[in-house]
């Protein structure tokens, strides 16, 4: 099977991997997928879609828009932009980690809300497929 242009997602996440010290199998079953389609992943054969990016990023621990960048989803300013936000709740000293880990699922809901509706404006806006004409 000839390698995808997947960028160098599949060594990151097996780097992500190893630093987690998580085998495999063990970041398979965390993130809801088979150890043989983790494996292609890392071996760079298969590309994941986004839900399961976000699947291995939450296993990891790791943030989704990371490995969204690796895999070439999310262009690097993009992501800059979407890490202020979270990265000033994780720096905030204030409060604990419960409370940041709550503000991020919070944050990261009203995003995809926000995304699920642009979504559906946008398909909303577009103009009908044109069907055969009825006579007048």
């Amino acid at each position: 099977m000839a390698s995808l242009n997947v960028g160098n997602l599949g060594e990151f996440l097996r780097e992500q991997r190893r630093t987690a010290k998580l085998s495999l199998r063990q970041l398979a079953e965390a993130a809801g997928v088979s150890n043989p389609y983790l494996s292609q992943i890392e071996r760079g054969l298969r590309k994941p879609s986004a839900e399961i990016l976000q699947q291995l990023a939450k296993a990891l621990r790791i943030s989704a828009e990371t490995l969204y960048v690796q895999a070439g989803i999310l262009d690097e300013r993009d992501r800059q932009d979407l890490l202020q936000v979270p990265a000033a709740i994780l720096a905030d000293s204030s409060i604990n980690e419960q409370q940041k880990q709550a503000l991020l699922q919070i944050y990261e809901s009203f995003r995809k809300e926000n995304a699920q509706q642009r979504t559906t404006a946008h398909d909303a806006a577009a103009p009908p497929a044109e069907g055969p004409r009825q006579p007048e």
